[in-house]
């Protein structure tokens, strides 16, 4: 069954880190949305800060970073006609594999297949990645994690989604929902709407809908299928303040 996008977020008062990929109501455009969230004050003192072709994530205070290992890295990275968004350093992981075609058609997995789940026990914060193809306006997602918390057990799930509907698109989070510790996301991503043409006014929706008091930054990129230009939109919680 399909989901409401926007109700399910805003029914959701920490569903972690998310990536929500589909097309747009009229068929034209790739619409990818990725946000991160925080509980403690590490993990929300960041913003999305662009680069050529994508995003960083920056300390939005430098001063109070304690550990950047897992929190600062490149969300959102471009290569050949690919868009890369993932909720870690993966990212160029999977960028090297695709720009250096290690495996032509395969890259992703093949990339994924070098990596675990992040060390953050006991939450075992799984890594959640996706690519899109900007001219055909197919995509994949995937999924590491732990089984149930066991550090000893990896599990690498991929769905992929060569022919998108319009209208619709596919969600997937690094957690079920708030916890001690978090629960990994589990099964299939969810089927949602997509339900704008302009990136501005989805994230904006997407904005709203997000846990006012965990939410930290969101990233909306929508790319015109005939062509492969792109538009991307950022809101961050926090201001920077110089280091």
């Amino acid at each position: 069954m399909k989901k409401n996008l926007y109700k399910y977020l805003s029914g959701n008062e920490y569903p972690g880190r998310g990536i929500c990929i589909g097309l747009s109501p009229d068929g034209t455009r790739a619409m990818i949305a990725y946000w991160i969230m925080g509980r403690s004050a590490n993990s929300r003192n960041r913003v999305f800060d662009a680069v050529p072709g994508g995003i960083r994530t920056v300390a939005a205070d430098p001063s109070k970073m304690e550990d950047p290992h897992l929190i600062i890295y490149n969300p959102v990275l471009t290569v050949n006609e690919t868009t890369i968004v993932t909720n870690g350093d993966q990212t160029d992981t999977i960028y090297h594999f695709i720009r250096d075609n290690l495996f032509p058609g395969y890259s992703f997995e093949a990339a994924l297949s070098t990596r675990l789940f992040e060390d953050d026990a006991p939450n075992y914060t799984p890594r959640i990645s996706g690519v899109v193809d900007m001219r055909r306006g197919g995509y994949k997602l995937s999924i590491l994690k732990s089984c149930e918390g066991n550090a000893a057990s990896v599990q690498r799930q991929t769905f992929d989604y060569p022919q998108p509907v319009a209208g619709e698109g596919q969600l997937i989070t690094t957690y079920q929902k708030n916890g001690a510790p978090i629960p990994s996301f589990a099964g299939e991503p969810l089927r949602v709407t997509v339900d704008e043409n302009d990136p501005k006014e989805y994230a904006g929706k997407i904005w709203d809908a997000l846990n006012e008091d965990n939410k930290v930054s969101l990233f909306v990129r929508a790319v015109t299928l005939a062509t492969g230009d792109y538009e991307d939109v950022i809101i961050n919680k926090y201001n920077t303040v110089e280091a």
